[in-house]
């Protein structure tokens, strides 16, 4: 099926029985570039409802991202989201970029308040004369009228908030200011994501909600990770993958099972599809899809 790029994201995951997209980074190099391409065209033909290309700590990548998210437009089957964060831009630089995107024919919007450069926990200072949180950016953005607007969910707490339920309510008005979808940041608890999703219902918001997936390859890549953005590894899963400390294939297969495990507890509790975080590469990604059955 092939995905309608007009449509309202609220609509391309309604239109399965399950939602499959993927994110990818903007490459560095040429040889990144090609690994990128290589990805997308390994999981094209599993026709994604969307597939994102983030944007860099501070803009570094914008060029490349609105270049990269052009050209899937351009030469692919696939419906892009492009990333946009408050991050070093004003207003008016936002509103250049959203010129940009909507010239390129993308419609489709990720839009965060972005991690100051130094890092998710370092202090935020909102750019003079820029929006200072991913709310305002949602209202920009849909005031225009021209694009479809995805935001960012965090089934634990975000690392600069006070609680689960100020999350919550952030994420209720970004979805009344025009935010169709969210997708949340990696986690490893299904009891996380269906609390959150909890959350939000309770507040009067249906917008859909996409579980963000990142398998463990690596254990200690991860947990630097996780604790950059706030997510917790379990102990249960530190074990397992652990009992497989000094056999990087063993681990592996260790770290796609369990991923492949959320998925399924995922799906199962009513999550209307998966996202996948891919660091560019499709390998990890196909294999899960052949531990759900999930063909092209």
């Amino acid at each position: 099926m092939t995905i309608g790029r007009g449509r309202s994201m609220r609509e391309l995951i309604a239109s399965g029985e399950r939602s499959f997209s993927f994110e990818f980074l903007p490459p560095k190099t040429d040889a990144g570039e090609e690994q990128l391409w290589s990805a997308v065209q390994a999981l094209e033909p599993f026709a994604p409802t969307f597939v994102s290309v983030t944007y860099g700590a501070g803009g570094s990548s914008r060029d490349t991202t609105v270049r990269i998210t052009s050209r899937i437009a351009r030469e692919t089957s696939l419906t892009p989201v492009a990333h946009l964060t408050c991050v070093g831009h004003t207003r008016a630089e936002l509103d250049g970029i959203l010129d940009e995107y909507a010239a390129a024919g993308v419609r489709h919007l990720m839009l965060l308040r972005g991690d100051p450069p130094e890092g998710p926990r370092a202090e935020w200072t909102p750019t003079p004369g820029g929006p200072e949180y991913a709310l305002e950016l949602v209202e920009m953005a849909a005031a225009r009228g021209d694009f479809r607007i995805g935001v960012a969910a965090f089934p634990e707490r975000h690392p600069r908030s006070p609680s689960l339920d100020h999350d919550a309510d952030v994420l209720a008005a970004k979805a009344r200011a025009g935010a169709e979808f969210a997708v949340t940041q990696m986690f490893f608890r299904a009891d996380d994501y269906v609390s959150l999703v909890e959350r939000v219902r309770e507040r009067g918001v249906e917008m859909p909600i996409l579980p963000g997936i990142m398998p463990i390859l690596n254990l200690d890549a991860i947990r630097r990770q996780g604790e950059l953005i706030g997510t917790d590894v379990p102990p249960e899963i530190v074990a397992r993958i652990g009992a497989h400390e000094g056999d990087p294939v063993s681990m592996r297969a260790e770290g796609i099972a369990l991923a492949a495990e959320l998925c399924t507890e995922l799906l199962d509790r009513g999550a209307p599809g998966l996202h996948f975080y891919t660091l560019n590469r499709s390998k990890a990604t196909l294999e899960i899809f052949e531990k759900l059955s999930v063909t092209p």
